[in-house]
């Protein structure tokens, strides 16, 4: 049987957890906090927590929230958005993260990567991507920055190698075409992510029924995947409990 997680991933903007469509057109659902304590009471495997705007908006992550929610939280706390220095890294672990999302911060200063990885530990570094397919690319897909907003010209598989090569002990790749639309996972893109790197994997971007969760988990070696829509999106037709998607991998076998 494959053991695999499943990851809520709270996009945050002005203290309230959002759902976007692409990184658009922002949905307000409730607070991170009481979120954070229902799925950790629903057994959800790790929460993710993004300041979206952090970075776009050249500021550092709101500690604030980020605190509230750390005390209601009892699952593995990943936080990301605005931290820009290992001093920020260190001031996000002392307020109650788990690991570390790095992201457009990395793309401007790679090496806050190896930094991170060797003060706090590869385990702790998380290297976050938002990719959107793009055809001129090596790989087909081009890394964007700054909640998506900022193309790079950086090829996506060659940035991730060299995120690995510096140290991150796990990558996040989200589709931004897919982001919100509930028409599964990019799986072209975890396979060809899977065959270039070797560290764990997250997929985003995508997931709006259980089915797809059993296509990412036996289609991919992919290790984690974030379900927000599935959770709590109300463009969705319906959401669903984290019990009943466990139920489901459980009888597929994940």
């Amino acid at each position: 049987m494959k053991t695999k997680k499943l990851i809520a991933c709270f996009d945050v903007i002005g203290g309230r957890i959002t759902k976007g469509y692409k990184f658009q057109d922002n949905i307000d659902i409730a607070s991170p906090e009481e979120m954070a304590e229902l799925m950790s009471r629903e057994q959800i495997d790790e929460i993710i927590f993004f300041d979206v705007m952090a970075s776009a908006e050249k500021r550092n992550i709101d500690a604030e929230t980020m605190r509230k929610v750390a005390a209601r939280v009892t699952v593995p706390f990943i936080v990301g958005g605005g931290i820009k220095d290992i001093v920020g890294m260190k001031e996000a672990f002392d307020a109650g993260a788990d690991k570390i999302s790095i992201d457009s911060m990395a793309v401007r200063n790679p090496d806050l990567i190896a930094e991170g990885a060797k003060t706090f530990g590869s385990e702790r570094i998380v290297l976050s991507t938002q990719v959107l397919v793009t055809p001129s690319m090596p790989s087909g897909y081009e890394v964007y920055i700054d909640a998506a907003k900022t193309a790079t010209g950086l090829d996506c598989i060659e940035w991730l190698r060299r995120g690995e090569q510096l140290g991150a002990g796990e990558i996040c790749i989200n589709s931004i075409d897919r982001d919100g639309a509930a028409n599964g996972y990019d799986i072209k893109l975890m396979k060809l992510a899977d065959a270039n790197l070797s560290v764990p994997l997250i997929a985003s971007g995508g997931a709006g029924k259980p089915e797809h969760l059993k296509e990412i988990f036996t289609e991919t070696n992919a290790a984690a995947a974030i379900i927000s829509s599935m959770l709590y999106s109300p463009r969705l037709e319906r959401n669903y409990t984290v019990r009943e998607l466990k139920e489901y991998l459980k009888e597929n076998n994940i």
